[in-house]
């Protein structure tokens, strides 16, 4: 987990705590993924600089790049989805927008693709993909649990979602430079792309 949760469990390992007590002094979150996403996380150790950096991600100032293995082969290469999501069934519907864009296939089922949220949404890539019938190989969450359990099988990935924040593009807050920061590919992704 990246932050703590509302009810946290003894054994509960927290990216926050593990960074904070690696480097001795209080940290921020800043750019926060979901727990079966593997990637880039941003966190900043200044009050002010971290609230700089909110409103970067606010004003859609930072580009953030996903990679997603996905179950099937999209109709075109790229592509937008601009569906509108609420976070829950009581909450209003608000403007969200992700570009995709095709990397590779992986024969005979599967493709890497990049996706782009231009907006924030609550597991926005994930549903987007979802309503686009192209759900990401290992989402128990907006799969069939029956094909998640068959792909994890069959190429030897258990239950990992195969999603990862591949990179962020930013203007350094003090600097103001250009600041790319990019995870290595994530192991299991690599392994199933074709030599």
């Amino acid at each position: 987990m990246v932050i703590p949760s509302d009810k946290p469990q003894p054994d509960d390992e927290v990216t926050m705590k593990i960074l904070r007590d690696q480097i001795g002094q209080q940290v921020y979150p800043i750019h926060r993924l979901d727990r079966p996403t593997s990637g880039v996380l941003l966190f900043a150790t200044d009050r002010d600089v971290a609230r700089e950096l909110h409103f970067a991600f606010e004003r859609h100032e930072v580009h953030k790049a996903y990679l997603a293995v996905i179950d099937g082969f999209p109709d075109q290469d790229q592509w937008n989805c601009r569906q509108p999501l609420a976070k829950n069934a009581t909450s209003e519907a608000k403007p969200a927008e992700t570009h995709f864009r095709v990397l590779q296939k992986i024969p005979p089922e599967l493709t890497l693709i990049e996706a782009s949220p231009k907006s924030g949404r609550f597991h926005q890539i994930r549903r987007h993909l979802a309503l686009e019938k192209l759900p990401i190989v290992g989402d128990y969450r907006y799969a069939k649990i029956e094909r998640c359990d068959q792909l994890g099988a069959k190429y030897s990935i258990a239950t990992r979602m195969l999603l990862q924040a591949k990179s962020l593009k930013l203007h350094h807050p003090v600097t103001r430079e250009d600041l790319t920061i990019e995870a290595p590919l994530d192991p299991l992704i690599q392994k199933l792309l074709p030599s």
